[in-house]
């Protein structure tokens, strides 16, 4: 009879099998719905679809000079406040990313009696600047320990936005990481399976997308010869020059009113007064739309300027008081909207990007490896279930079995998980075939033993499977130890690999070791338990 118990265990194994045939292809109507919810449920990396490969270098010079100089406007604020006297402040201008950690800014101008004073709101205010005499004037430079965190985090944030353009585009199963190497600190691989023609996705990344809302105190001026004239050849601290679209230039306020950091979300839309053309909306966050509603309430009928990566791409009046929302015309067409949209929902990026390499990988020669790698797998499959089946005859069927059972278990794992299958992931899977078979020697070699030994069948199955339980364990649990360090010191296709192993490392387990036990005892539970084993 067959135990409660035993029902129970092939209930799940059944609920497991049916599980995994689920997370691969769903439930299909059709031959053609089978072969189409795979395709979408199994991820291919770029070396099996085809697509880009993209290294792009941070040049983090530009964040620390971004940083200078909100620094500088601070400290003009801070040391008015305090009324120290100051005649300049300025920063040099670190030309290369070796060069970034050497920021410094140069105080100019500072009575020998308020040295104490500037010291001390330097010490309480700007933490992160050490500050030395040079001659008559004040120079800080930036702390070495927060040079390189701010070199980290500038890494970070670059590749955050990255990841966000990237997904805002419907790219899913594209990757974003560091680059290994000896420029890895500043280095960025992003890989674009199904992509073959990047430029518009290039153009995307490389926009910084840095808006900024702008008071216009001048302009708009032919030249910025003539803008100067216009304040007899001397701007203010807090006025700058920014260039047009067309060549024209602007005097507007240093200080932006916004920035894109403020923005919440946007949108692009068609115009309502024009049917043709595309603008682009946006919503402040609270604090920003609190800022922005003084200011545009205070400044009707005057001019405010929208600056996109320096550059005024539209200036107008402000007719009435604006708060949380807004929009943004005069960009283009459809996509030009969607794209300033997508870049505004992602953020600025905090330095800009050069590209170092770009690679096309096309999709024969990713069909090419699909095959090549599925035959190699195939090849192996057939030879393993052949010699289990004539070595350990009727035990044989177990093996296969759960070797068959395993590599379901992998392929839905990688579909539930959304990972994506790579060539070096397929190797994982026929690593893992070996590693199955492995298992099944070690349990169906200690059965033998057993039964050369003069134990009955339930009792070798029994020994056999405990004997060799713990030797299976062991040899998982190291591998599994190597594939972690695999994944952390890895390049992209070796982390796939360790991925892909540890999967069928996992799967394994429970089916060498349950599945196949419980086949083996299924087969004692009859009427007449069998007296011998074919194995």
């Amino acid at each position: 009879m067959i135990s409660q118990n035993l029902k129970y265990k092939a209930l799940i194994i059944l609920a497991v099998t049916l599980a995994c045939v689920y997370g691969i292809i769903g439930l299909p109507t059709s031959v053609d719905q089978i072969k189409e919810n795979f395709a979408n449920n199994i991820h291919l990396g770029l070396d099996l679809k085809g697509g880009s490969h993209l290294v792009m270098q941070i040049q983090v010079q530009d964040a620390f000079k971004s940083e200078a100089d909100t620094v500088i406007q601070r400290l003009r604020g801070d040391m008015t406040a305090k009324r120290i006297a100051v005649g300049d402040i300025v920063r040099n201008d670190p030309a290369t990313i070796a060069e970034a950690a050497s920021i410094a800014i140069t105080i100019s101008g500072v009575p020998p009696t308020q040295g104490g004073d500037l010291r001390q709101l330097i010490t309480e205010s700007y933490g992160v600047w050490n500050m030395v005499s040079a001659g008559a004037d004040f120079k800080l430079t930036m702390k070495p320990t927060d040079a390189l965190a701010m070199l980290r985090d500038t890494r970070t944030q670059t590749m955050n936005t990255i990841e966000k353009k990237i997904n805002g585009l419907g790219l899913a199963e594209s990757s974003v990481q560091q680059r290994g190497g000896t420029n890895s600190e500043t280095e960025i691989l992003v890989q674009l399976p199904g992509v073959e023609d990047p430029a518009r996705i290039k153009q995307i990344l490389k926009t910084a997308a840095k808006l900024e809302f702008f008071e216009v105190q001048g302009g708009p001026f032919g030249s910025r010869e003539e803008a100067l004239t216009s304040k007899n050849g001397v701007l203010g601290f807090g006025s700058q020059i920014k260039p047009g679209k067309t060549g024209e230039v602007y005097i507007v306020a240093r200080t932006p009113v916004v920035t894109g950091r403020d923005i919440r979300n946007s949108q692009p839309q068609v115009s309502a007064t024009n049917r043709t053309l595309w603008e682009t909306t946006f919503v402040l966050s609270q604090d920003a739309a609190k800022r922005f509603g003084d200011f545009t309430g205070t400044h009707i009928n005057q001019p405010m300027a929208i600056a996109l990566d320096d550059q005024i791409i539209m200036s107008a009046n402000i007719q009435s008081k604006i708060t949380d929302s807004g929009v943004i015309n005069n960009i283009g067409d459809q996509q030009a909207a969607s794209d300033l949209a997508l870049n505004l929902r992602a953020g600025s990026l905090p330095a800009g990007l050069v590209y170092l390499e770009e690679r096309t990988v096309g999709p024969s020669l990713g069909a090419d490896s699909i095959r090549s790698g599925m035959y190699a797998g195939l090849a192996g499959l057939i030879a393993v279930i052949f010699v289990m089946l004539v070595y350990y005859k009727g035990a044989g069927v177990n093996a296969v079995v759960a070797l068959i059972l395993n590599a379901l278990i992998l392929i839905a794992a990688l579909s539930y998980f959304g990972a994506v299958l790579t060539l070096p992931g397929i190797a994982g899977v026929i690593l893992t075939i070996g590693m199955a078979v492995d298992s099944n020697v070690l349990i169906f070699e200690r059965i033998r033993e057993e039964l050369h030994a003069g134990k009955g069948v339930a009792a070798a199955i029994d020994n056999g499977f405990g004997k060799a339980l713990l030797t299976i364990i062991d040899t998982h649990l190291t591998t599994i130890v190597s594939c972690a360090l695999l994944f952390l010191f890895g390049t992209t296709q070796v982390k796939g690999f360790a991925v892909t192993l540890v999967i069928g490392l996992i799967a394994n387990l429970f089916t060498a070791i349950f599945v196949s036990r419980v086949m083996f005892e299924w087969g004692l539970s009859g009427k007449q338990r069998p007296e011998t084993l074919s194995i």
